[in-house]
């Protein structure tokens, strides 16, 4: 006489597991800065961020740190967490260093290849995608990625990840300027649209002089001069 085989039960589905509690806090709290939830100069808690994100304040401390380090807090013991406002200065630095790299990564992707060309292309329209719909984070990331795609055409691993190092000051400084100059995004639009106009022509000191307007115009802004 044959024996029936068993069947187990089919084993349930795992939930899916979370990131560390400090690697949680991180993802929070820069985002909120970023899309200015948490606004500059505003004053947080560990406890008040620790209830939002559900975690104690351990790791909530040790998110805080490395969110120092990358210059978007200011801790103040027993007193609370200080989000640091962009300043002028920080608009400098960050202006003089992507013209540094931007105006070289402009002059090296020419002669472009067709994959940069229809990939920029593609950060155009997102770009205005995401902006008509006041998705201004979404916008500013784009805004961001169509200048890092030139940069990383250049294929120097070295300049691509010191302009990577400006990541979130870029994107911060371009969710402020949506916010406080919304005429400013159809400038920029259009300004991507010249700079891939000069890289599909072969033009290489158009693009540049394009990236010069169109980066150098933070100059003004940090200076006070934005008419």
């Amino acid at each position: 006489m044959s024996s029936v085989p068993t069947v187990s039960p089919a084993a349930e589905p795992r939930p899916p597991k979370q990131p560390p509690a400090a690697d949680r806090v991180y993802t929070h709290v820069k985002h909120r800065i970023l899309d200015r939830s948490y606004a500059g100069g505003t004053l947080l808690t560990e406890g008040e961020v620790a209830d939002e994100v559900g975690v104690s304040r351990t790791p909530v401390r040790e998110a805080m740190l490395r969110l120092e380090v990358e210059g978007l807090l200011k801790l103040y013991p027993k007193k609370g967490v200080l989000v640091l406002p962009v300043s002028a200065q920080e608009i400098e630095d960050v202006v003089e260093t992507r013209l540094l790299v931007e105006q070289h990564a402009a002059r090296k992707a020419v002669p472009a290849s067709p994959v940069l060309l229809t990939r920029l292309e593609e950060l155009i329209d997102e770009h205005q995608r995401l902006a008509d719909a006041g998705d201004y984070e979404g916008a500013a990331a784009s805004d961001r990625c169509f200048h890092a795609e030139i940069v990383r055409s250049g294929g120097n691993d070295i300049l691509s990840r010191l302009y990577d190092q400006l990541r979130d000051r870029q994107l911060r400084m371009g969710v402020a300027v949506m916010y406080s100059h919304p005429d400013r995004i159809q400038k920029t639009l259009h300004e991507h649209r010249e700079i891939l106009a000069a890289l599909r022509a072969g033009d290489a000191g158009a693009a540049v002089a394009v990236v010069d307007r169109h980066v150098g115009w933070f100059h003004t802004l940090a200076r006070g001069e934005v008419r």
